[in-house]
C-alpha cells in the first residue's frame, strides 16, 4: 500500500519537477533538446489528429443524416454481435485454453507454437486466406465437403447470418493465441503452492480451477475482456477482407461503414460522425478498464 501510495504522490507532483530548474545550463539544454522531440509527435500525431477528427465530427446535421440512414440501424446491431459475441467468446476459450497449456508435456509446447501461428501473421493475408477458404464452390472448405462427405457446401456470403458467423469465427481465429497467452502468463504467476495446498486439502481439479484459479484470474480475465472490447469496436479488417459486408453490406460494423463513407463515398466528415457514433459505448468502457487496473495496482 505504501508502494501505491508513493506512486500516487508521485504522479501529483508538480511539472516541472524541483530538481529540473536547478540543472546546470548546458545539462538543461539537452534536458529540453531530448524532451521536445517527444512533446512535437505527441502534437503531431495524437493531439492533431483528435482534435482534428472531433471538429470534423462535430456537426449536428452529420448524426441526423446517420440517423436516417437505414443502414446506420443495422451497422450498430452488427457492431454489438460482432463485438459481444467475438469478444467474450475469444476470452472464454482463451482462458481454457490456457490451461491446457500449462502441461509440460512436450508435444504440447510444440502444439502450442503452431497455436500462435495465427497471432503472428499479419492480418492481411490471414483474414484474406480465411475469406478465399469460404468463397463460392471453389472455396477449400466446400471442396473439403465435396471430397470427405459428397455434398455442396453453402454459399457463404449470400447469407447475412453465415457471413457475420465467418466474421466472428475468422476474428476469434486471428486474435485467440495472443489472449491465450495472456492467460497463460497469468496462471504461471500463481504460485504452485497454493495448488498443492488445495490438493492436500482434497480439492479436485474442478474445484482447485473454481476456487484457485478463477478467483485469482477474476481481475484479469475482466480487464482483458474490457481493453479487447474497446480495441474490437475499431477494428474494421476482418469484416472488410472476410465478408466484405456481403450479402449488399448488410455485415458492415461501424468501423467498416465509417471508412466506407469517408474513403468509398468520399465524406470524410459523416465516416468521422460513424466512428464518433461509438464514443457512448466506447468512453464508459476505456474507463471501467482503466479504473480497474487502478484498483489492481493499489491492491498490489
Amino acid at each position: 500500500m505504501s508502494l501505491a501510495l508513493g506512486q500516487a504522490v508521485s504522479v501529483l507532483r508538480p511539472w516541472p519537477p524541483a530538481w529540473f530548474g536547478r540543472l546546470p545550463g548546458s545539462e538543461l539544454r539537452w534536458a529540453i533538446a531530448f524532451v521536445v522531440p517527444y512533446i512535437a509527435v505527441f502534437v503531431l500525431f495524437v493531439v492533431y489528429p483528435v482534435t482534428y477528427g472531433l471538429w470534423m465530427g462535430s456537426n449536428p446535421e452529420l448524426y441526423v443524416r446517420l440517423t436516417e440512414d437505414p443502414r446506420f440501424l443495422t451497422t450498430v446491431i452488427n457492431t454489438l454481435i460482432f463485438v459481444g459475441i467475438g469478444v467474450n467468446l475469444k476470452m472464454f476459450l482463451a482462458f481454457l485454453l490456457s490451461g491446457f497449456f500449462m502441461s509440460d508435456d512436450r508435444r504440447i509446447k510444440a502444439l502450442m507454437v503452431l497455436f500462435m501461428l495465427p497471432w503472428a501473421l499479419p492480418a492481411l493475408p490471414a483474414f484474406l486466406a480465411f475469406h478465399w477458404m469460404l468463397i463460392g464452390q471453389w472455396g477449400f472448405l466446400n471442396s473439403l465437403l465435396e471430397a470427405l462427405f459428397d455434398i455442396d457446401g453453402p454459399v457463404w456470403f449470400n447469407s447475412y447470418w453465415l457471413a457475420m458467423g465467418a466474421n466472428v469465427v475468422a476474428y476469434i481465429w486471428k486474435w485467440l493465441p495472443f489472449w491465450t497467452l495472456i492467460f497463460l502468463a497469468g496462471r504461471m504467476a500463481i504460485p504452485k503452492e497454493l495448488y498443492e495446498a488445495a490438493a492436500v486439502d482434497g480439492a479436485t481439479a474442478v474445484r482447485r480451477f473454481a476456487y484457485v484459479t478463477v478467483p485469482l484470474l477474476a481481475n484479469l480475465y475482466l480487464i482483458c475482456t474490457l481493453l479487447s472490447s474497446a480495441w474490437t469496436l475499431g477494428d474494421f479488417t476482418a469484416v472488410t477482407f472476410v465478408s466484405g459486408g456481403a450479402p449488399a453490406l448488410s455485415t458492415d460494423v461501424l468501423a467498416t461503414l465509417g471508412i466506407r463513407d469517408a474513403f468509398t463515398i468520399g465524406d470524410p466528415r459523416l465516416g468521422v460522425a460513424v466512428m464518433m457514433s461509438a464514443l457512448p459505448l466506447l468512453i464508459p468502457v476505456v474507463f471501467l478498464a482503466m479504473r480497474k487496473i487502478q484498483m489492481t495496482e493499489v491492491q498490489l
